[in-house]
């Protein structure tokens, strides 16, 4: 196992947390529960996404009641998502604290699309576009 790599349920735990949480920012309109989730998205982008507090949580509260990991990915992938989720995030930040509200609303709601297809199919947009970058930077 590669030194920086991660178990893949890590990831999609957290986009079922990340999408629980956009989901409560479209209904309830808060900015300042976006700015927590903007937070989590610049851990994960800076520090790695197993230092994020979602990974935390699933170290501490998940993985000891599962089974021993039998896949594993490369962290870039996932870390390269969180900065997208982050740049969503900020945009939508900016819509829902500078205006216009709308802005607010379709950024949240583009990363909320986002997470949701990785928390229900595992299919990481994000992480798709690192690949993507990868095979056309060469």
């Amino acid at each position: 196992m590669p030194i920086d790599s991660i178990d893949v349920r890590g990831p999609r735990f957290g986009a079922t947390l990340t999408a629980v949480v956009l989901a409560a920012v479209l209904i309830s309109g808060s900015g300042r529960l976006l700015a927590f989730q903007a937070l989590v998205f610049a851990i994960g982008a800076v520090a790695g996404v197993q230092r994020s507090p979602y990974a935390w949580l699933f170290k501490v509260a998940v993985r000891p009641r599962l089974s021993a990991p039998t896949a594993f990915e490369d962290a870039a992938p996932p870390r390269f998502a969180q900065s997208v989720g982050l740049f969503f995030a900020v945009v939508g930040l900016a819509g829902y604290f500078v205006g216009p509200q709308w802005l607010g609303l379709a950024a949240t709601g583009c990363a909320l699309a986002a997470a949701f297809l990785n928390a229900a199919f595992g299919y990481c947009l994000g992480c798709e576009m690192y690949l993507l970058f990868r095979r056309t930077a060469g």
